[in-house]
């Protein structure tokens, strides 16, 4: 168990956590949420011991482990793969390390034969014995393979680096499990194993999510970071939202009751005050107005930008044909002979584990990248505007502020009250609009490339990953623009609720061919991992 007492934490005069008093108990999947900025990745290194609060204390249960995500994908470049993942129990590892150099030692002698035993003794306790079969099943449901164990960390590339952290963490079964963004950069595939270890996990587990349909999936409880607060829900997400909603009702039709009863309250006096016939009443009345305790409603840090896609045209007949579409990337086949025409109202996702694959479909569309063989092409009433996952070459010219920035894109005509007008939509209101882009966080560099998308008038709309680095707030408007969206949509996405609440359409690149359903997404999952096996034929398969 781990608990919180009058933990507070400010960063100048800015008050991120406030007298924040919470027990997280064992069998409890708690999803930590709030805006960003609100705190969250901070909480967690606090409740990890990371960094410490301006005052109060966290206690943890006397012999219990602690395990943390770790961000630091370098930090272990020198060690193999099966050896850092054992490194998440340290005790573990240390006695694993110190045994394994006993035993290589030429000149054994009788002390280091007892030391040896004793270690021998400590590391069966500790089911030692089992610990690289545990990390190998581990890294499999993560999907790194067998042949992978043994390489060292260096030569990974960087997603593959994330997931040999996760099961890090997750080795060894720690008492208190603590994960920041786990699902960053894994499949669906992956995410849903991710899910069903998390359902089985017996202890304690905090985590820090964007992801929708996760956090409904996992957690038992919601711990709401906002008003310099933790406020817990029983509940998955979904339940927060609607117990949040009706918590903030109550304090509205409660507020708006006591500011109604205040003026009645005034205006009794005021009439009645100079009346003979009245002043007990009015005496009494205004010792009812000073008991009378009218509390602003809170600020919440939560804001939701205005997200929405007007097409200045609907599409035509013809939208987008591809035959024999090919392409390697250093020499390694990313898609080949590739067949595809998009229908009116399409909104087709692009699935599958290879982020690559699928990236380079959208920069040949977009005319980024030439393919090396086969052809696409447009109908004549399409115009399409495309999301990059990789945004980095859009602000180049670090100099510009964000009015003239966004004013690069739009009409000639567009004054900058107009650019002020569309970047306030975007939560950048005020001196906001004024930020420089070199100073641009990740997730307002997204909300950007959103407004370029929107003053585009497009028909045809190509996102690559666009839900990554937006908060859960920035998420679903995003989420209910593409839902109304009237057009066609491209996209790509590991948020599963948003796929699933957007496409109508999945094409999946697996390794040896391309599948092309039209069928909502979770039917798809359906069919996919349950009456067949991944990967396996399907009856109405199209070629590709």
């Amino acid at each position: 168990m781990i608990t919180t007492n009058n933990i507070g934490l400010s960063y100048g005069k800015r008050v991120i956590f406030k007298e924040v008093n919470i027990k997280f108990t064992p069998g409890n999947c708690y999803g930590l949420i709030g805006a960003n900025g609100a705190g969250k990745s901070t909480f967690l290194k606090i409740l990890s011991g990371e960094i410490d609060p301006d005052h109060g204390d966290v206690f943890i249960t006397p012999g219990q482990r602690i395990a943390m995500l770790s961000q630091d994908q370098y930090a272990f470049d020198e060690h193999t793969v099966i050896n850092t993942v054992i490194m998440g129990h340290k005790k573990l590892y240390k006695i694993m390390a110190e045994r394994d150099a006993i035993y290589a030692k030429t000149d054994f002698n009788e002390e280091d034969g007892i030391r040896s035993g004793e270690l021998e003794v400590l590391f069966g306790e500790m089911n030692g014995y089992e610990a690289e079969s545990e990390a190998a099943v581990l890294l499999k449901g993560l999907g790194i393979g067998e042949d992978q164990l043994q390489k060292k960390m260096k030569e990974l590339e960087g997603t593959e680096k994330v997931r040999v952290l996760l099961a890090q963490t997750l080795f060894g079964t720690p008492d208190i499990l603590l994960l920041d963004e786990p699902t960053n950069h894994l499949d669906i595939a992956t995410i849903s194993w991710l899910e069903n270890f998390l359902s089985r996990f017996q202890n304690t587990v905090i985590i820090v999510s964007h992801d929708r349909h996760f956090l409904n999936q996992v957690c038992t409880h919601m711990a709401d970071i906002d008003y310099g607060k933790i406020r817990v829900y029983v509940g998955n997400y979904e339940f927060w939202q609607q117990a949040s909603e009706l918590h903030f009702r109550q304090k509205e039709t409660e507020s708006k009751k006591n500011k109604a009863k205040e003026q009645e309250l005034k205006s009794f006096i005021q009439r009645f005050s100079s009346n003979a016939s009245k002043a007990k009443q009015a005496t009494s009345r205004k010792k009812l107005l000073e008991k009378l305790t009218i509390e602003d409603m809170p600020v919440s840090s939560r804001k939701y930008p205005y997200i929405e896609f007007k097409p200045e045209r609907p599409c035509g007949d013809v939208i987008l044909e591809i035959e024999g579409l090919s392409k390697e990337v250093d020499g390694v086949s990313m898609f080949k002979d590739f067949n595809l025409i998009v229908n009116k109202g399409d909104k087709i996702v692009f699935a599958g584990p290879n982020s690559l694959a699928k990236t380079t479909l959208f920069q040949i569309l977009s005319g980024e990248l030439e393919p090396d063989s086969g052809s696409f092409r447009w109908g004549v009433t399409i115009t399409s505007a495309y999301f990059p996952k990789e945004n980095a070459d859009y602000f180049a010219d670090q100099g510009l502020d964000l009015v003239g920035w966004l004013r690069q894109f739009a009409s000639p005509k567009a004054d900058e009250s107009f650019v002020r007008g569309f970047l306030g939509r975007m939560l950048f209101s005020g001196e906001e609009a004024m930020k420089k882009t070199s100073v641009l966080s990740g997730g307002e560099r997204v909300r950007c490339m959103l407004s370029r998308m929107m003053l585009s008038g497009s028909n045809v709309l190509i996102l690559d990953e666009p839900t990554n680095h937006l908060d859960l707030e920035s998420i679903t408007s995003l989420n209910n623009a593409l839902t109304t969206y009237s057009e066609v949509a491209l996209f790509s996405s590991h948020d599963h609720q948003f796929v699933s609440t957007v496409a109508n359409r999945i094409i999946e690149f697996f390794p040896d061919r391309i599948v092309d359903e039209m069928m909502d997404f979770d039917d798809y999952l359906a069919i996919r991992d349950g009456d067949l096996s991944v990967g396996g034929d399907y009856s109405n398969q199209k070629a590709a």
